[in-house]
């Protein structure tokens, strides 16, 4: 069974330590990256969460909720999902898409107030763009520059 939990240091750090490879990294960030660079925010809107199959930690990415997805939308109660990546172990089973279906619920249920969810995939990240795009998400012909080239922006109302 696959499920959300926000991010337990003392429980879910050594099951999110996965590595990726090269031409993940182009694409999103570590799970160790992600903490770091939250820890460096002065503010406190970004939520690690932890992706578990049976109670493993298989996966993370994270709810962001400052002023970085104004580059996806104008709407103030929306969150970013960002630095998402599975253990490359776990990788081909289905858990990203159910997990990418389960945040709508998770944000419902965590953040009342939030009724958007919305991020970016690099356009050469096919699979994951089509995991999103099964899991409900909406491409309507957006896009940016991101780090590694150009982005499709996609959307998801609650």
């Amino acid at each position: 069974m696959v499920r959300l939990e926000f991010f337990k240091p003392d429980e879910h750090l050594s099951g999110v330590s996965y590595t990726l490879d090269e031409s993940q990294l182009r694409f999103t960030a570590s799970a160790n990256q992600a903490l770091q660079s939250i820890g460096e925010r002065e503010d406190n809107d970004a939520y690690p969460i932890t992706i578990l199959e049976n109670n493993v930690p298989v996966g993370f990415f994270v709810l962001d909720f400052g002023e970085d997805k104004f580059g996806l939308t104008d709407n103030e109660n929306s969150v970013l999902v960002r630095s998402l990546s599975l253990n490359p172990e776990m990788q081909g089973r289905g858990i990203g898409k159910i997990a990418m279906t389960l945040v709508d619920d998770f944000v419902r249920e965590n953040f009342k107030h939030c009724d958007e969810i919305v991020l970016a995939v690099n356009q050469k990240n096919e699979s994951a763009y089509h995991i999103y795009l099964k899991a409900g998400y909406i491409y309507d012909g957006k896009t940016r520059m991101g780090r590694s080239g150009p982005q499709y922006l996609l959307y998801k109302k609650l």
